[in-house]
Order: C-alpha cells, then sequence, then structure tokens
C-alpha cells in the first residue's frame, strides 16, 4: 500500500484526483482497474484561529521614547 497527498480537482460536473506516475508503476496499476481509496481530509490550520479569545495586544509604555 502507498500513500500520498493528491489535490482533488474538477473534472466536468465532478471531482477528481489523479494517481501520480509514479504510484502507477510501483502499484501496477493499469486503465481498469478496481483501487480501494481511503480519504482523510487535511485540516487547515489557521493561525488566527488559534489566538481566538486571547486578550488584544496592549503596547507598553515605552520607558526609553526618546530613542526612537
Amino acid at each position: 500500500m502507498t500513500m500520498a497527498e493528491i489535490k482533488i480537482k474538477k473534472w466536468g460536473n465532478s471531482l477528481a484526483l489523479i494517481v501520480p506516475k509514479g504510484i502507477v508503476r510501483q502499484e501496477e496499476i493499469d486503465e481498469g482497474d478496481i483501487v480501494k481509496v481511503e480519504i482523510e481530509k487535511e485540516k487547515r490550520v489557521d493561525a488566527f484561529g488559534i489566538l481566538k479569545g486571547m486578550p488584544r495586544f496592549e503596547r507598553d509604555k515605552d520607558e526609553h521614547e526618546d530613542l526612537w
């Protein structure tokens, strides 16, 4: 069994996935073969979502404002 991350693409009114040539050769897949596919959607992490609920950033008073 081979694992690969494959981007889903639009194909007419359907969605399709394309098996990379290297995997086709490695697994000896031919047109018309039936293969089993386990689908696990990759979860995207929103950097801002991680910080939800955190207090707002407040600028500290600069003790050395004359240096800026």
